[in-house]
């Protein structure tokens, strides 16, 4: 049931950015990614853990290129999809990703694995094509951000347009809510979970 739902919300949300100006995309994207990169959490982070946008999500590319000039360790995923897993690996640039699977830009699985520090301070973008006020987020339903960020202990930072907001989502048991939902018009903390 509650799959057949975000199967319906998905396709509406995915039609929705389908249907969006290119220069709006841009001006969207772009403020925030300024907003981003203001971010205490960003600007203290050591490792920042990004994705690599299709066409329809929004490009955080300018958040990778000020992390890396800023000497900060990004790190990009790589899908398992046998399990429908993934792990994260460095890259010193945005050169090295590669498209991989299911039509992802990925970095190669020889460069370092991210393992998180008990010193080291870490942000993860989030995308969603569609985020709650409590920080659920329906995305493309494959479950490797659930699955990851069931131990990841940094802040996640769900990457979302303020139009894209929903007063609640239907969710299973092992939906998470991200920390910050970072729009184009600002940071929102996400509510209390009932």
């Amino acid at each position: 049931m509650i799959r057949k739902q975000k199967d319906g919300i998905r396709e509406e949300y995915r039609e929705l950015r389908r249907l969006m100006p290119v220069e709006e995309k841009f001006k969207r994207d772009s403020r925030l990614c300024d907003i981003a990169i203001g971010l205490v959490s960003f600007r203290y982070a050591e490792s920042v853990l990004m994705y690599a946008p299709t066409p329809e999500e929004i490009d955080v590319t300018p958040i990778a290129e000020a992390a890396l000039a800023k000497g900060k360790k990004v790190f990009f995923p790589r899908c398992n999809t046998a399990d429908h897993t993934m792990n994260y690996y460095e890259v010193q640039s945005l050169d090295e990703l590669k498209c991989e699977a299911y039509g992802l830009m990925e970095p190669p699985e020889t460069n370092p694995m991210y393992i998180p520090s008990p010193a080291g301070t870490a942000v993860c973008l989030v995308p969603g094509l569609v985020f709650d006020v409590y920080g659920y987020r329906v995305g493309y339903g494959k479950g490797f951000y659930d699955r990851y960020l069931s131990d990841f202990s940094g802040c996640t930072i769900g990457v979302v347009y303020s139009d894209c907001i929903l007063n609640e989502l239907p969710r299973g048991r092992f939906d998470l809510s991200v920390d910050v939902l970072l729009t184009e018009k600002g940071v929102r903390v996400p509510k209390q979970q009932k």
